[in-house]
């Protein structure tokens, strides 16, 4: 990359990134209205069938049509099953979740992502580290403190959510440079589908065992799933041009788009204090990341 290139490279970037973060933000939001017509189940569905196609026609493009013959399957297998339970527990609490309030907790991965890594990845945390990481959970207290009317349920599924998302996002550092991104993609995408096919056959969950939705309704569902498919290509683009440490400060531009599709959309905006716990995850994530940078 020549200097005067470099420049344009990282404009592209940013953009890039930037429309990630707004197809993220329109996805979650989609979720949220589809959960109040269709089971989580249904709309996981939907995504995955639109995210599984993708994965294919990578697979074919990259000519990597042997995944199964990939190096470190388990970690890969790993990695898959917990961006699905991800995935089913974020959809889920939806269901009786704010969105605003929902994506703040979800935003404590990376903190707990810290908190883990000496175990997992047996990297160093300084102090400065901890006490951002300290900062971030005094956030996420604020927002479900007691008084708060947020359902118990709800927001115990988003903190397992959030727990199984740092999984995940270890395990993708841990096979960078080991797997290709088709791959990873494709494991991603068959796990993510076949745990979802499982999950509706379990009887506690909500619409578990019920019809599919007709043609139209699955069209619509899977076009929502296109959306999310979309936002991890341009994430991936995006991070091929600019390092990660550049553009994780800009991560919370998310959770303030979640702040304004809540209040002005479903007409649920957070409270002061919830505000101020948003705040603070908001501010923990910047300084962890500032710090990598």
């Amino acid at each position: 990359m020549s200097a005067t290139a470099a420049p344009d490279q990282r404009a592209t970037g940013v953009l890039l990134f930037l429309a990630a973060l707004l197809c993220f933000a329109l996805d979650d939001a989609f979720a949220k209205q589809m959960v109040g017509s269709f089971s989580p189940v249904a709309v996981n569905r939907g995504r995955y069938i639109a995210v599984g196609s993708l994965a294919l026609a990578w697979l074919l493009h990259s000519g990597e049509l042997r995944p199964w013959r990939a190096p470190h399957q388990r970690l890969l297998l790993l990695r898959a099953l917990a961006l699905a339970v991800t995935a089913t527990c974020f959809m889920t609490a939806l269901v009786s979740m704010p969105l605003a309030e929902a994506t703040a907790i979800y935003f404590t991965a990376p903190l707990v992502m810290v908190a883990l890594s000496p175990w997992l990845l047996g990297e160093a945390v300084a102090p400065r580290q901890w006490l951002a990481v300290a900062a971030g959970f005094g956030g996420m207290l604020l927002i479900v403190r007691p008084g708060s009317a947020l359902p118990l349920v709800g927001t115990g599924l988003m903190a397992v959510a959030a727990l199984s998302d740092a999984l995940f996002q270890l395990l993708t550092r841990k096979l960078s440079g080991r797997v290709s991104p088709a791959t990873q993609y494709a494991y991603m995408a068959a796990v993510c589908l076949v745990l979802t096919q499982a999950v509706s056959q379990v009887p506690a969950m909500p619409g578990a065992g019920g019809a599919w939705p007709d043609a139209a309704q699955m069209a619509l569902l899977v076009a929502g799933g296109l959306v999310s498919g979309a936002a991890q290509w341009l994430l991936l683009a995006a991070f091929r041009r600019v390092p990660l440490a550049t553009l994780a400060p800009l991560n919370d531009l998310q959770l303030l788009l979640a702040v304004l599709i809540s209040s002005f959309w479903f007409q649920r905006p957070p409270d002061g204090l919830a505000l101020a716990g948003m705040g603070l995850i908001a501010a923990a994530g910047v300084a962890l990341a500032l710090r990598r940078g």
